[in-house]
């Protein structure tokens, strides 16, 4: 067992439930009428919830433009060390995530960190290294701690089914959770989410897509509106911190986001709580 610090305390005690929504079960096939958009989760309809993030067909809201900030510019080397830099060398996590790794995987999510002004820039990095270090301790770990005792399986999801004998329990710096996200994170990375989930463990630019496939598809348009952190964190594990479930988590990923917008020189801004 890794031996506890503070910084992991709460980590350990919550758990790691990324995506713990188990009412996002199977769409529909997109064959959506034409004045229809078809949304991310493969249902008709109108309106942000199907022509907004995520949506695969129809007159799907237009994307804004992109700045010319450039995230490695931000992502230094002396700022990814800073937080890496704080986990044990026994940790595993050590010799498998880099920021090299990282901005290789980057490559294939242009829009991450470069909607709105380089402050919205910096503050969308800055949200997505808290989650990630409190996720992971400080890029400690790799697995969801006794991830492989948990039952990540919601059997309602017909469209990604359950493999027996494999574990969709948490792995990679947001700790990807649940059968129903890796499917479509493996379809849309290219590997097999449902049969290979331990993937995200071996391959770490594999580990790093699915982390910013997640937050693409279900962060990125919360905090680059101006929503504030706080939603951020309903939307990456709001059924088990938010609505004062526990507040030590969210203060401790509020506290991580203050630090980062502190590193970066940019404000935090407000609704910061879930």
């Amino acid at each position: 067992m890794v031996p506890l610090n503070r910084n992991l305390l709460a980590f350990i005690l919550v758990g790691i439930l990324i995506g713990f929504r188990p009412s996002h079960v199977a769409g529909q096939n997109c064959g959506c009428a034409a004045d229809l958009c078809c949304s991310r989760w493969g249902y008709c309809g109108t309106g942000d919830d199907y022509c907004g993030t995520g949506c695969q067909q129809g007159p799907c809201n237009p994307l804004p433009s992109t700045n010319n900030v450039s995230v490695a510019d931000i992502v230094t080397p002396e700022f990814f060390n800073s937080i890496i830099d704080q986990a044990d060398s026994s940790c595993t996590g050590k010799s498998f995530y880099s920021r090299s790794v990282l901005l290789d995987a980057l490559d294939s999510y242009p829009r991450f960190g470069r909607v709105g002004t380089s402050d919205d820039s910096k503050r969308e990095i800055a949200a997505f290294f808290a989650h990630v270090t409190h996720e992971t301790g400080h890029f400690c770990h790799i697995e969801e701690i006794d991830g492989a005792s948990k039952d990540y399986c919601d059997e309602n999801n017909t469209e990604y089914p359950c493999v027996a004998g494999k574990g969709y329990y948490g792995r990679g710096p947001i700790q990807l959770s649940w059968n129903f996200n890796y499917g479509p994170a493996g379809n849309s990375i290219g590997f097999d989410g449902l049969n290979a989930p331990e993937t995200v463990a071996t391959d770490a630019v594999v580990s790093f897509k699915t982390a910013f496939w997640f937050w693409m598809n279900n962060v990125h348009s919360i905090i680059t509106s101006g929503q504030g952190f706080g939603p951020t964190i309903r939307a990456i594990n709001g059924a088990l911190e938010c609505d004062g479930r526990n507040p030590a988590t969210v203060r401790a990923r509020v506290q991580y986001y203050n630090d980062y917008c502190n590193q970066l020189g940019v404000a935090p801004g407000d609704n910061l709580t879930c």
